[in-house]
C-alpha cells in the first residue's frame, strides 16, 4: 500500500498515474477533495481509498502496518498568499506530523520541497544542505518549505529513508485547477486560443530583457519518474533539486507553445503585478549533480518536446 498526499492535485495525481502504469494499484489518496476543478485529475486512476487530509494522522495510526511508502506531495503552493499562518498549518506543521509518524512506524518518506526556498538566488541553486539555513526565500510559501527543510535536517530521529525534493517550475497535464499558479505554458495556450496573442510579464530588472526571465522548466512526467525511482532506490537520504539543470527564457517557452500549434508567435508585454513584483524570481536553474550522483541517469525531457506533448496530446484534447 502506497500513500500519496495531495492526490487530487497536479503532481500528486500524475504520480498516482505513474504508479498505476507501473502496476501499483493499492494506493491511498489523501487530500481534501473539496475542489470540483480537481475531480478530473483522479478520473481513471486506480486507488484503494480516499482519506481526507484532516483524518490522515488517525488513519495512518490505525493502518500503518499495511503501508510500504509515503509520498507527501500535498501543500499550499500559492506564492501570492501572504498569510503566514496558512502556510504554518498546511505546510510546516502538517509535514512535521507526517515526518514524526514515519519515524514512529518505520516508514520511508519522499516529501515536496520547492525551488522557492532559494529566494533571489544570491547563494546559487546548489542542493547543498549546508546552505539551507542561510537561504532567504522571497515569500511565505518559500519560507514554509525552507523552514521544514531546516527542521528536518536538525532532527535526531529521521525516517530510515527520506528525501525532500526541491521542485523547480513544473508544467504538464493536470494543472488546470491551479488558476493563477498554473504554468506559463498553460496560460499561453489559453491566450493563444482566445485571441492569438500571449502576454508575458515585462522585466522590471535591468539585467533581463522583456521575456528574458529565465526558469528551469521541468515536465511533470520527469518529476514523477524521479519520485518512482526514489521509491525503488531507498538509500542516500537527503534534500535534492528536481529540475532539468537547464534554464530557458519565457520567450523560448512561448515560442515552443506556438510551434506546437503550428502558429507564428505573437507576444506582448505587460507589467508584472505589483503584489508579486518585488518577490519575483528572474532566474532559476537547478544544479542536478547530486541526484545524478546517486544513480539517477534518465534524461530529462527538453522544453520543446515537453511543450509539444503537453499541448498536442493533452491541452488540444
Amino acid at each position: 500500500m502506497i500513500i500519496v498526499t495531495g492526490a487530487a492535485g497536479f503532481i500528486g495525481s500524475n504520480l498516482i498515474g505513474k504508479l498505476n502504469d507501473e502496476g501499483y494499484n493499492d494506493i491511498i489518496a489523501v487530500d481534501d477533495f473539496s475542489t470540483p476543478a480537481k475531480a478530473p485529475n483522479l478520473e481513471h486512476k486506480i486507488i484503494t481509498k480516499r482519506v481526507h487530509r484532516d483524518d490522515f494522522s488517525y488513519w495512518l495510526k490505525e493502518n500503518h502496518k499495511l503501508v510500504q511508502f509515503i509520498f507527501h506531495i500535498g501543500a499550499r503552493t500559492d506564492t501570492t498568499e501572504f498569510d503566514v499562518e496558512v502556510f504554518n498549518k498546511l505546510n510546516l506543521d502538517y509535514t512535521k506530523e507526517v515526518w514524526k509518524l514515519c519515524v514512529e512506524f518505520g516508514l520511508p518518506l519522499v516529501y515536496a520541497s520547492s525551488a522557492a526556498t532559494y529566494g533571489n538566488g544570491d547563494l546559487g541553486y546548489a542542493d547543498d544542505e549546508n546552505i539551507i539555513p542561510k537561504l532567504v526565500p522571497l515569500n511565505p510559501y518559500g519560507e514554509s518549505k525552507n523552514n521544514f527543510d531546516k527542521w528536518a535536517l536538525k532532527q535526531p530521529e529521521k525516517p530510515y529513508f527520506w528525501v525532500g525534493l526541491k521542485f523547480f517550475n513544473v508544467y504538464g497535464p493536470g494543472e488546470s485547477h491551479k488558476g493563477r499558479m498554473a504554468s506559463v505554458i498553460f496560460h499561453s495556450y489559453n491566450q493563444i486560443k482566445k485571441n492569438g496573442v500571449v502576454k508575458l510579464f515585462r522585466s522590471h530588472n535591468p539585467n533581463y530583457p522583456d521575456g528574458g526571465q529565465l526558469r528551469d522548466f521541468v515536465y511533470v512526467k520527469d518529476v514523477v519518474n524521479v519520485c518512482f525511482w526514489l521509491m525503488l532506490h531507498r538509500k542516500n537520504s537527503g534534500i535534492y533539486n528536481l529540475g532539468t539543470g537547464v534554464a530557458r527564457t519565457f520567450t523560448a517557452l512561448t515560442n515552443a507553445t506556438y510551434e506546437a500549434l503550428g502558429l507564428e508567435p505573437k507576444i506582448e508585454f505587460i507589467d508584472t503585478p505589483v503584489d508579486i513584483r518585488d518577490k519575483y524570481q528572474y532566474y532559476t536553474q537547478a544544479t542536478m549533480a547530486k541526484l545524478h550522483g546517486i544513480g539517477y541517469n534518465t534524461l530529462f525531457t527538453t522544453l520543446e518536446d515537453g511543450v509539444r506533448e503537453y499541448v498536442q496530446d493533452y491541452l488540444e484534447n
